[in-house]
């Protein structure tokens, strides 16, 4: 039965093709083409007979012409074209293309004024009977064309920092009685690999447009469609007169990728009675070349005073940092840093040895000043922007501490004026380092613990330890002493001689017991214990463990530094420093503690010996009662 089904289907399909005939299709008209611009009018013929390529001509009927039909051009026939049109054909102004074998269009070039009629598409028969149409036509009127597009401003080639703003103005417009759309698109071609000598056709790129029904959509490229999402492209429409408005694309911070010749394209639309939407007009204007210089091509570093610098303790330090290259327009957020390495006077600063490199201060996007461990230089300096890109750090009163190679780092968040703190910056860079060196006035120190004489140390008692320290200096200084305490090596423990602990200090490091500052203010670092520290005199600073317990006892020292006033009154750390030689704590036993041990040992004996009398007793009660039973 399939096979019946399938054949009755064809028969009646047959049947239907013979009765429609042959159908010639245009599309509707009238159509509205501008002069100058091409005209597309495609042709197609259905139910037909024969060879499965078919042939069309063309033909015109001018409303100039009171009616008469003109041969415009034919797919059988070379000579088929009138007059007028015989060298616009061989030309291939106006010619014939084919989509199929059953499918073809008329495509004039440029079209003229003349042009305009009713056009006639007819497909010689190659059917066994005359069945149906074989032509249909379709009116086209030719409009003048009014399409202007100008620009306010060129490109001039000039080189553009990586990060600067970007302005692309195009105005256009249209004066039609026909109700035409006009959309507008920027563009750029070439460029991609950083140059800006524009490319070719294969390297152009849609920017931003501005479509008929006033839509604004971003070019087809990721990078643009983000840049559009984040606000970095943006295109406005500002009317103007006589129907021509001024459309502006601002880019927030160009990219080296920008590089290239940038244009303007205006198109002129109209809706065909088919409801499809036809681009009548087009024009594209070259707004000029761009090229994009890269950050790390336009942007320099330097500090100020450089090379070497040294001053006294005490006074003022101002180092500048100097950045230029940059984006103009405050478009671009700056992260200004000055970074040290090094503490140390001498060659070891001038070459950037000693020590890691550390943040001194900072000023963010957004102003902000911070500074970096040393929090107190908050109150004695600052950083500030003296001018644009010019950014000076100041010390009020230099330390010793000071010391080091300064270095400024910039980094530039390129068309981000307040990037979040984890956004990548666009380029960073670093200037050559500045060494300072500060002399302070010669500081001579020396530290000795001892241990007052007096009675044995026991275990409860106050141990008392005094640190007698010697400065010789010019000027007011102050002392700031800290007491650290070590374990008494094992061995020595052992033996119960701990008169040559002192000789064999241990590897691990030691801990801080107290420290009694410069100020005069008390810091107490005990696990526990009652710790107390004073100044007994002048040269003389005195240390004093209350109630002294096992863990009190170690070998002792005494860590003097000196600290110097500078000329505003504010103290400095000099780094004059001694540590004095060891002082062995040892605590021994109180005579209370030793009286227990006889009599621990006694109460030990004497119920070990009871217990083995009792046992005795009862094991020989026990085997006598057993005996005397009577044998049942």
């Amino acid at each position: 039965m399939a096979p019946l089904q399938a054949a009755i289907v064809i028969l009646l399909q047959l049947m239907l093709h013979q009765a429609a005939g042959r159908e010639v299709l245009l599309p509707l008209g009238t159509l509205y083409r501008v002069a100058g611009f091409p005209l597309s009018l495609p042709c197609a013929v259905t139910g037909y007979e024969g060879a499965r390529t078919q042939d069309f001509e063309w033909f015109l009927y001018r409303e100039d012409a009171n009616g008469r039909q003109m041969g415009i051009v034919s797919t059988r026939d070379q000579g088929f074209p009138y007059a007028p049109y015989q060298g616009r054909v061989r030309s291939g102004e106006v010619r014939v293309e084919r989509d199929s074998g059953d499918k073809a269009r008329l495509v004039v070039q440029r079209l003229r004024p003349e042009d305009q009629g009713k056009y006639e598409c007819y497909t010689p028969t190659t059917d066994t009977t005359y069945q149906g149409n074989y032509s249909a036509s379709v009116v086209v009127k030719v409009i003048p064309d009014t399409l202007q597009i100008s620009y306010t401003r060129a490109l001039t080639g000039q080189p553009l920092p990586e990060g600067a703003g970007l302005t692309l103005t195009c105005s256009a417009g249209v004066q039609s009685k026909e109700h035409t759309h006009l959309s507008i698109m920027f563009g750029k071609r070439g460029g991609d690999s950083g140059g800006g000598e524009g490319g070719d056709v294969s390297t152009l790129r849609e920017i931003i447009a501005l479509d008929r029904v006033l839509g604004v959509t971003p070019g087809s490229s990721q990078a643009y469609r983000k840049r559009y999402e984040d606000g970095e492209i943006t295109l406005e429409k500002r009317n103007g007169a006589a129907g021509v408005d001024t459309y502006v694309v601002r880019m927030r911070a160009v990219k080296p990728e920008d590089s290239g010749s940038y244009f303007c394209e205006a198109a002129q639309w109209i809706l065909d009675p088919n409801g499809s939407w036809q681009r009548i007009a087009q024009r594209t204007l070259e707004i000029g070349n761009l090229t994009v210089q890269r950050l790390s091509e336009s942007m320099t570093v330097t500090s100020t005073p450089s090379g070497r610098v040294s001053l006294q303790a005490g006074s003022p330090l101002t180092l500048t940092c100097q950045v230029s290259g940059l984006p103009g327009g405050g478009t671009s957020g700056l992260l200004v840093q000055w970074l040290k390495r090094g503490s140390l006077p001498g060659d070891a600063v001038a070459a950037g040895a000693g020590g890691v490199e550390v943040e001194v201060a900072r000023m963010g996007p957004d102003g902000v000043v911070s500074w970096g461990d040393d929090l107190s230089r908050g109150t004695g300096g600052a950083l500030e922007m003296v001018t644009e890109g010019s950014y000076a750090l100041r010390l009020f009163s230099a330390r010793p501490s000071d010391s080091g190679v300064y270095r400024c780092a910039v980094s530039v968040y390129a068309g981000r004026k307040n990037p979040a703190p984890s956004a990548p910056a666009t380029f960073s860079q670093r200037s050559e380092g500045v060494s300072v060196n500060l002399k302070t006035k010669e500081v001579l120190v020396s530290a000795v613990a001892q241990l007052p004489r007096g009675p044995l140390l026991k275990r409860g008692s106050t141990v008392t330890l005094l640190c007698n320290v010697t400065v010789t200096t010019t000027g007011p200084a102050q002392v700031q002493v800290l007491w650290l305490r070590r374990p008494i090596p094992e061995p020595l423990i052992t033996k119960g001689d701990p008169a040559d602990a002192a000789a064999l200090l241990p590897a691990g490091p030691p801990s801080a017991v107290a420290t009694l500052t410069y100020e005069g203010m008390a810091q107490l670092f005990t696990n526990g214990s009652e710790v107390s520290v004073d100044r007994v005199s002048a040269v003389t600073y005195r240390l004093r463990v209350h109630a002294a317990s096992l863990e009190d006892q170690g070998l002792y020292v005494c860590r003097a530094e000196v600290w110097g006033q500078d000329p505003h009154g504010g103290w400095y750390n000099t780094q004059a420093k001694d540590e004095s030689p060891a002082v062995t704590v040892y605590l021994y036993a109180r005579a209370a503690d030793l009286l227990l041990i006889p009599l621990i040992i006694g109460v030990s004996s004497a119920l070990f010996v009871g217990i083995v009398i009792i046992s005795t007793i009862t094991c020989c009660f026990m085997n006598r009662l057993a005996r005397q039973r009577p044998v049942k």
